[in-house]
């Protein structure tokens, strides 16, 4: 593979801001151009629905990089533009101000964008999503103390809006359209905890309840739920999941199939294009089946692994995926994939505050839920990449190191 002369990243998070160190620090000296749509360059978005929106986080210091490391490093930042059109013939993208940029190696680090709810109102003023920094500003602007904000979904963004809107003072009542909060990603018994850690904090989280509409005249007033009860709102939350950004990817014939399809070194059927991020469905050699991951640790390290195999250095992107979620005092922390587990065993007891679950499928551990357990979650990523077979017995003993439950 020749080096190319020209590199284009679509898209300004957390993948392409990895991808840019990457290429730079292993002796990329050519043409590199990122384009993003928000006015920021890359920034972190973890925060947003937590010290951000409290107020304890100034702009600045989301940044993942000062605009001086782009500008030291030769890097074209054009922000505030959004790529409308690749030309894969040409090699070329064009922007929404019609400026055109020709790329011998393009990457799409697209991401993902918050899903919206096609129900009477969803336009009103009042009604968020909480994505982006914008977002989140508008948010913070009407979060005052006493006021009533209903959350749609029972998500980890929903959840984390709620902890976070009740340290601010205000009422928070959740509609879940699900039997329980967290119900694609956790079990029934982490799930039980969190709903009364909510509880225990105010929060009203309503389960089993559809969405019916968002109420106002000029702006919301109400959202009712599909019982036909109205729940006052001065303002509302939609946090029903994320879609993956590949419209630009479609439009131009890359194969896309609940995201861009890549290979397992981020290429796309277009030799000259490769994906990374949110916006990527990539093969999972661990779990032998095809995954799109929404995480900052997959953005980090397929951004990583994609900008690598761009220099022709061949790397295989086949890491163990990791979430976490802070909501109140808690940290959560998910290592693995559970879906297609068998048995569940839990290790120490929730009403302790501190406790994990752990997945197994045919006897091996697959994935592992934390709660204020950093010892379990790090032991459980060797384990897991290790296929380790744990004995159940030792693995629910709490006064065993995880690390020493498997043989």
């Amino acid at each position: 593979m020749c080096m190319p002369k020209h590199i284009v990243i679509v898209g300004a998070g957390q993948c392409a801001a990895q991808a840019v160190e990457t290429l730079r620090r292993r002796g990329y000296t050519e043409s590199l151009t990122v384009i993003g749509d928000e006015p920021l360059p890359p920034y972190q978005r973890p925060p947003l629905s937590k010290k951000y929106l409290t107020g304890s986080l100034e702009p600045e210091r989301l940044l993942i990089r000062q605009p001086s490391f782009y500008e030291e490093h030769g890097v074209v930042m054009r922000l505030g533009r959004r790529a409308v059109r690749i030309d894969r013939a040409a090699r070329q993208v064009q922007l929404d101000d019609g400026a055109t940029l020709a790329y011998d190696t393009l990457l799409l680090a697209t991401g993902s964008r918050a899903r919206r709810l096609a129900v009477p109102g969803a336009d009103l003023p009042g009604v968020h999503t909480l994505r982006s920094l914008a977002d989140v500003d508008a948010i913070r602007a009407a979060a005052q103390p006493g006021r009533q904000a209903v959350i749609v979904g029972g998500g980890y963004i929903g959840l984390e809006a709620a902890a976070t809107l009740r340290e601010l003072g205000l009422e928070v009542t959740v509609i879940e359209l699900a039997d329980r909060v967290m119900n694609r990603v956790v079990c029934e018994q982490v799930s039980r905890f969190y709903e009364a850690e909510h509880a225990r904090h105010g929060v009203q989280i309503l389960l089993r309840s559809g969405l019916d509409a968002f109420v106002g005249d000029t702006r919301l007033r109400a959202v009712r739920d599909a019982g036909g009860t109205a729940h006052p709102a001065d303002l509302a939350i939609v946090g029903v999941g994320v879609l993956p950004v590949d419209e630009l990817a479609r439009e131009a014939g890359i194969a896309c199939d609940n995201g861009i399809l890549v290979d397992e070194y981020c290429r796309s059927n277009d030799p000259h294009i490769f994906a990374a991020g949110d916006c990527t469905s990539h093969p999972s050699l661990r779990y032998d089946r095809g995954v799109r991951l929404e995480s900052v640790d997959n953005a980090f390290e397929q951004g990583t692994s994609a900008a690598l195999n761009m220099l022709g250095i061949a790397t295989v992107h086949d890491k163990t995926p990791w979430f976490w979620s802070d909501q109140y005092d808690l940290k959560m922390v998910i290592v693995g994939l559970s879906q297609g587990h068998d048995r569940i065993v839990l290790r120490g007891d929730p009403a302790t505050r501190s406790f994990s679950a752990c997945y197994l499928r045919e006897g091996e551990l697959i994935a592992i839920d934390t709660v204020n357990s950093p010892r379990d979650q790090m032991a459980a990523r060797k384990l897991i990449a290790a296929r380790a077979r744990p004995d159940p017995a030792r693995l629910a003993d709490i006064m065993l190191p995880l690390k020493d439950c498997a043989g």
